[in-house]
Order: structure tokens, then sequence, then C-alpha cells
């Protein structure tokens, strides 16, 4: 299994692409290991999923949904917060997808000028 870590735009368009690494891999120790975020300024907000619990407190301009707690309950506000974050992210997942469908980090590029 190879992993990467991708940054991506509201156009879908991939920024930042990581190399790749092999076997199982948490994003928050991937990224901690990259530090892919800690080049990006502190104005431009970035959205993560809960994948990356914990660097909410490393980052000022980290987006990250909220989690229920041990039997608690989302409050509709964080709900709420939770769905906006969401139908924001969707577009990052959609370029993540068309990466994965046209095999632009597992093939090699063969056309050579």
């Amino acid at each position: 299994m190879r992993k990467h870590l991708a940054a991506v735009d509201q156009n879908k368009q991939v920024l930042v692409l990581s190399q790749d690494r092999v076997g199982k891999l948490h994003d928050k120790k991937f990224h901690d290991q990259e530090k892919l975020i800690g080049n990006i300024p502190v104005e431009i907000p970035i959205e993560v999923d809960s994948g990356f619990q914990g660097i909410q407190h490393q980052y000022e301009n980290i987006r990250i949904p909220h989690k229920k707690t041990k039997g608690g309950e989302l409050t509709e506000h964080q709900k709420s917060e939770n769905r906006n974050l969401s139908s924001s992210r969707v577009r990052c997942e959609h370029a993540f997808a068309g990466v994965k469908r046209y095999g632009a980090v597992s093939q090699i590029y063969r056309n050579h000028v």
C-alpha cells in the first residue's frame, strides 16, 4: 500500500504532492515527518479530515471536524459546522479521486520528448 499527502485548492488542482510512503501510516504522523502545512501562510484556512486529529493544536488556521465525546452527543452548532466543512472538503476528495482514476501517482510517465 502506497500513501501520499496532497494539498488541493478549491479548483480541484493538486498544489503539493508528497513523496509516497509504503505501508500503513497515520495521517498525522505522516504530516509530522513531511511538514506540508508549515509552509502555508496563516491567512489561508486549511481543511483536514479527522485522520489529522491533534494537528489543530500545532497550527492556528486548521479546520477539522468535531468529534463526539465518549457517551456524549454533538450540539446542533457542531453538526452544522461539520456539514459545512464536509461540503467544502468534497472538492478535495474529488481531486484525490481524479488522481487515483488517472493513475497519476501509481504509473510511470512514459511520454519522453
